[in-house]
């Protein structure tokens, strides 16, 4: 795996007193997504489509102002995907594709980074956009659910990320600062999200993609967590 220059020197930051772990695509692995929507009857090809538009809707209800659950969305997203498609039962469609969240493997490096993590001294908590129960699963059949002192949720916050006020109420939640606070995300637009809402950020890149210039930079970027552990060891 290869080294990564940090977005900003780690020397020149104070190590977070609190990591918030994003969930999809950071710690878990949805690339056998597509494996569900072809057991369903769906093209394969259909999963990362339905997850960009699950995410898009999302941002809209959250701009809005309205709440909805990552469930929700999700489910009415994969209907009017299933409908295109003859012979597929939109219904247990929905069920096969959104019951795989809590079945899907860490990605490799997440285990020993989140140890390693753990051996620093870090208070660690997830906040995702979807259920809070679904990284309390994936975590427990992984043996780590030990590290996180709180699985956190936008359907707590009532309010998506990145919504600043989705981050508020996490380092709220926490009992800190954002200042003293990190969000560790593969997603730009979480990163970006996090850093306006006056957080400390680490993007998680394990696929080599470009950030994006129109976000924020992160203070920290690694191919790895456990790469993330050694940067703020």
């Amino acid at each position: 795996m290869r080294p990564r220059v940090p977005a900003r020197s780690v020397m020149s930051m104070r190590r977070p007193s609190v990591l918030l772990f994003d969930v999809n695509e950071t710690l878990s692995d949805l690339s056998p997504m597509g494996d569900r929507f072809a057991e369903a009857g769906l093209p394969a090809h259909m999963a990362p489509t339905w997850f960009a538009s699950l995410l898009r809707d999302g941002f809209a209800v959250t701009v809005t102002g309205r709440p909805a659950s990552f469930r929700e969305i999700g489910a009415d997203v994969l209907r009017g995907l299933a409908g295109r498609v003859d012979g597929v039962d939109p219904d247990a469609a929905i069920e096969h594709v959104l019951g795989a969240f809590t079945t899907l493997d860490l990605h490799p490096d997440v285990v020993d980074g989140l140890r390693q993590l753990q051996d620093l001294g870090i208070r660690m908590a997830t906040m995702t956009n979807g259920a809070a129960a679904i990284p309390r699963t994936l975590l427990e059949l992984a043996g780590v659910d030990d590290v996180m002192e709180q699985f956190l949720s936008v359907d707590d916050a009532g309010i998506w990320k990145p919504h600043a006020e989705a981050y508020a109420y996490a380092v709220r939640t926490m009992g800190v600062e954002p200042t003293d606070s990190m969000l560790v995300a593969a997603h730009p637009w979480d990163i970006d999200g996090a850093a306006r809402a006056g957080l400390g950020t680490a993007y998680v890149d394990r696929t080599g993609t470009p950030y994006p210039r129109h976000f924020d930079r992160p203070d920290v970027e690694v191919p790895s967590l456990v790469q993330l552990a050694t940067a703020l060891s």
